[in-house]
């Protein structure tokens, strides 16, 4: 370890051995062939200069040509120790240099579980599998989030539960393309909504979704985006957890997330926007506040803070208005997508003072982000 007390005992006292990468490397091959050691000094001294990963994968190639059998031994662990604190003073590695850091997908998740997990055991797959067959089959309500639309953005758990689910409840936001993947057996409830138009009160939705959980089936709330993001799922957890309802929520791609990925804008940047806010443009039915009287202004009008507005097309004009008033530069880039991510998806861009207008003379319709 880098950091152990006799490592920096070493660095102190000798400080010629560490004046150039590989030149102190600390090598424990736990093996049980003598024979072993020349392949892998032939192969350190193949890979000088290649840095800890290169060594490592120089090693492993030598061993696994030369002992086939030597799979099932414990692995190479080596420690390379360097002088060189600065980025810009390592030695640039040419293309054939970083090649041989390449290494197979699961060595790459034998490093990680060292790195992220400091070593601990995995679980077992198996188990693992079972316990997600006793997940998906035990009663209860799933809030599964599916993403803005394309359904390559959906999770694996979410595929997972919409293939195994007896009953799905689901939205208006939900692409034909993502209901197509959902187990054919399952009987499907639509609970959408839309502006003066709702097939369902909340309040029904909640007690639906506690009579069938009651009745032993595994039920799956299809949601857009992810459910805890301007989607109601805090309201539908709480209420089942208060009636002594399991409930699990999977997220999923938010429709910020995909359509920024979608239209190559990042939503941080060091030199641009140091944050991002997630608003949304639409109130409670019961709430009388106008929309002057509903935000932070001054909060919202932050040049180095990009402000993403979810169902906010008919209150546009006003909002972009808002910001203006607050400070924020008229000419700031600003963009409206409808149904992002999906091959329905239109796009607007204008400055903030001409959004609008320019929205309504291509008539956008819900959803637009």
């Amino acid at each position: 370890s880098h950091d152990s007390s006799q490592f920096q005992r070493h660095r102190r006292s000798q400080p010629h051995l560490f004046a150039f990468p590989a030149a102190l490397i600390e090598m424990i091959v736990r093996a049980q062939m003598a024979s072993l050691l020349p392949m892998v000094a032939s192969a350190l001294s193949l890979s000088h200069g290649c840095g800890a990963r290169g060594v490592t994968a120089t090693v492993g190639r030598t061993v696994s040509m030369a002992y086939p059998q030597a799979s099932s031994l414990r692995p190479v662990q080596i420690c390379m120790c360097s002088s060189v604190d600065e980025p810009e003073q390592w030695p640039s590695l040419s293309l054939d240099q970083a090649s041989l850091s390449l290494h197979s997908a699961a060595q790459a998740a034998a490093e990680q579980q060292h790195r992220l997990r400091k070593g601990d055991a995995q679980d077992d797959l198996a188990e693992r599998g079972e316990r997600a067959d006793a997940e998906s089959s035990a009663p209860a309500v799933y809030l599964v989030g599916v993403g803005p639309g394309d359904p390559e953005l959906l999770t694996v758990k979410a595929l997972r539960l919409m293939g195994s689910a007896d009953l799905v409840l689901y939205d208006r936001l939900i692409s034909p393309e993502v209901l197509n993947l959902v187990n054919p057996h399952a009987a499907m409830l639509y609970v959408g909504k839309e502006a003066g138009l709702h097939t369902r009160p909340q309040e029904q939705i909640h007690q639906l979704l506690l009579q069938f959980a009651s009745s032993g089936r595994t039920v799956v709330r299809l949601k857009g985006g992810d459910p805890t993001v301007f989607g109601r799922g805090g309201e539908e957890m709480e209420y089942l957890e208060r009636k002594g309802v399991p409930v699990q929520i999977v997220p999923g791609v938010t429709a910020a997330a995909g359509i920024a990925a979608t239209l190559r804008v990042p939503l941080t940047h060091r030199d641009f926007a140091d944050s991002v806010r997630f608003i949304t443009g639409h109130a409670r039915s019961e709430c009388s506040a106008s929309v002057q009287e509903r935000y932070h202004w001054a909060q919202l009008a932050d040049a180095k803070t990009t402000l993403v507005i979810y169902m906010g097309l008919s209150t546009l004009a006003e909002l972009s208005a808002g910001l203006v008033e607050a400070g924020l530069d008229p000419t700031t880039p600003a963009v409206a997508v409808q149904d992002g991510t999906t091959h329905t998806q239109r796009v607007v861009a204008a400055p903030l003072a001409e959004l609008a207008s320019r929205v309504e003379e291509a008539q956008l319709r819900s959803p637009t982000l």
